[in-house]
């Protein structure tokens, strides 16, 4: 009997082999409703789906025999190096997979030497993401309430971080039916999901003994009580902005001295308004395809905008990364690095910080394996000449 595309059953991360084992690892110890709201996207998943398709078709053509014997992972960003081209994404309410999910992630994030991107909707103050040394940089949301934002904002500034990124594609929520199959209300999970969570033991020992429900801690000055995931969702649908404008963009250029990225770029039109704008770079996403179904994949648009905003503006991609040899492509096409949110999120709710190190050590070999076939010993010299399609 074949043993291919087996994965590893255990819950030792070290012996995953994969981003794809910690995957399963992950889906055995989550609940339902956990497991879905880290897998969905948006309408049929047809975007969710082409974002990983589109990786695929990207081919390598390698160079041989060349000298790879000493090989470097490090890239420029943001005029300092980053030890590989690869920042983790902001992603929300991370403490639903493990106890401290922001914290977990941002310190893996800082011994490998990489920015960590905290999400506005976290569930660990920005402070105490700050405080642990990494390169941080705080995610906002268009809120209406402007005057939350700017709050938001300043604290970033006051703690120290690097970089504010603007995410502009959800400021109307993308259509994810799983959400209203797993609730009766919201935030209330149905009977069958209830019970699930029951059979889920090591899950609610981490999760919810310690603590209780995650309660959000970046969303700015909220009414008392508010900070519980069941008040603030409702009261963050209430709140998103579907009168986002460019003129936002530059109120909070202005209100924030330091790094601007605009994430949520598809079109190489809409990254030179970014950059006139004020921006100092843009994150070409289709935010993990949970928001407009049938749009292309970031890779495939990757090229494009680089092409329109010339060398000097960073530019960095997410959606779909789950091999270290995405991160590679990524570089040939342009990016200044890529974002990884799924592929982290699941050593995190495989095995807390032992799986979120694990998925970035699988990446990191991953990466310099592809830099020995290919035939480049820089990372910093991966260029167009090193892919085609298929």
């Amino acid at each position: 009997m074949s043993c291919r595309r087996r994965f590893h059953h255990g819950t030792n991360p070290a012996r995953a082999q994969s981003i794809a084992e910690l995957r399963a690892m992950a889906a055995r110890r989550l609940p339902n409703f956990c497991l879905e709201y880290l897998e969905g996207g948006a309408d049929d998943e047809i975007t969710l789906s082409r974002n990983r398709k589109a990786l695929d078709e990207v081919l390598w053509l390698p160079r041989t025999l060349v000298d790879v014997s000493q090989r470097e992972l490090a890239v420029p960003l943001f005029g300092q190096d980053s030890a590989l081209p690869m920042v983790i994404a902001p992603t929300g309410f991370n403490g639903l997979l493990a106890d401290g999910g922001d914290r977990v992630l941002a310190e893996v994030a800082h011994a490998a030497g990489i920015p960590f991107c905290q999400s506005m909707v976290s569930t660990v103050a920005l402070e105490d993401i700050v405080a642990t040394g990494v390169r941080h940089w705080m995610q906002i949301y268009p809120f209406k309430d402007r005057d939350n934002v700017a709050a938001v904002v300043k604290r970033a500034e006051l703690a120290g971080s690097e970089a504010i990124v603007l995410t502009t594609d959800a400021s109307v929520f993308g259509n994810r039916e799983w959400d209203r199959r797993n609730y009766r209300a919201p935030m209330k999970l149905n009977l069958c999901n209830l019970i699930d969570v029951a059979w889920h033991p090591r899950w609610v020992w981490d999760v919810l003994v310690p603590r209780g429900m995650p309660r959000f801690r970046n969303l700015g000055n909220l009414p008392a009580g508010m900070d519980s995931a069941r008040n603030a969702a409702t009261w963050l649908a209430a709140q998103m902005d579907t009168s986002l404008t460019w003129d936002d963009v530059r109120w909070l250029r202005a209100l924030w001295p330091r790094k601007l990225l605009v994430k949520g770029v598809l079109m190489p039109e809409d990254a030179l308004r970014a950059r006139d704008a004020g921006a100092d770079g843009v994150v070409v996403s289709n935010h993990g395809g949970r928001q407009l179904d049938t749009v292309p994949a970031p890779i495939e648009m990757l090229a494009a905008v680089r092409e329109a905003v010339g060398p000097d503006m960073t530019v960095i991609v997410d959606s779909g990364f789950r091999r270290g040899s995405d991160f590679v492509k990524a570089r040939a096409l342009g990016a200044d690095a890529a974002m990884s949110g799924r592929a982290t999120l699941y050593g995190l709710a495989a095995a807390g910080h032992g799986g979120a190190a694990r998925a970035v050590e699988i990446l990191r070999s991953e990466m310099a394996r592809t830099l020995g076939l290919i035939g480049c010993a820089q990372m910093r010299e991966v260029d167009g000449r090193y892919v085609g399609r298929g």
